[in-house]
């Protein structure tokens, strides 16, 4: 439920099938300090935000990645416990950068499962042309990594062409800054020591992808702020 303010509101049960995992689970990694305690509301019922929908989404990241239970109570407890979900978005996204293209085939109640949700046939036609599944008789082939992008983006008041005209633009220039930063960083790395080159490689996409996330995020608050601002917002169109 999204409340008059645009706030969601989830019940456990409700969050546990969002997030594709158990209702145990959810209360184990609250036990655990992972996710913060619920909003308690009437009839002392708890209620779940986009908050920790975003930090389950991390927690599951970091699984793919290989990392133990220990080992993701660490990385969660090194995190500023007011992070919004946007701020939780684009530390998923730096741990995602990570893990290699994995492509799946799985039957339709699989894909459903994984995606948290009942999928329309509306839904299934434009995770199609988002490029996130791809038909192959009666199951779906997945990319795993944009599958819950994907999902997000069903629900974001936006018609498809808008969104693939939007990840067009993503590709292009990332595709372009991706180029520029690679012909820079082999000059520098040809005038380099070996062990030096070795260093570089290995500290350069990490460092690289946070920043370009970070850069990102900033210019694009600034470019909603400056639309805002002129009027063109919601309360205030022209």
């Amino acid at each position: 439920m999204t409340t008059e303010a645009g706030q969601l509101t989830l019940t456990i049960d409700e969050l546990a099938a969002r997030a594709g995992v158990t209702v145990r689970t959810v209360r184990f990694y609250g036990t655990k300090g992972l996710l913060p305690p619920p909003v308690i509301g009437p009839r002392r019922v708890g209620h779940y935000g986009r908050e920790h929908l975003g930090r389950l989404a991390l927690i599951e990241e970091l699984q793919q990645q290989g990392m133990t239970l220990a080992a993701i109570e660490r990385y969660v407890q090194q995190l500023p416990p007011d992070l919004s979900a946007q701020d939780l978005a684009i530390h998923r996204a730096v741990v995602a950068s990570w893990a290699p293209d994995t492509l799946e085939t799985v039957p339709r109640a699989e894909l459903e499962r994984r995606a948290g949700r009942e999928l329309g046939d509306e839904d299934v036609e434009r995770l199609a042309a988002m490029g996130v599944i791809e038909p192959d008789g009666t199951a779906f082939r997945v990319d795993t990594g944009l599958l819950r992008l994907g999902v997000r983006l069903l629900d974001v008041p936006l018609s498809q062409e808008a969104i693939l005209k939007a990840r067009g633009v993503l590709i292009e220039h990332s595709r372009a800054a991706a180029h520029e930063l690679s012909q820079l960083f082999r000059g520098e790395v040809s005038q380099r020591a070996a062990q030096d080159v070795k260093s570089l490689s290995a500290d350069m996409q990490p460092l690289v992808v946070q920043a370009l996330l970070t850069t990102f995020q900033r210019s694009l608050r600034e470019e909603l702020r400056e639309w805002l601002s002129d009027g063109h917002g919601p309360t205030g169109q022209r």
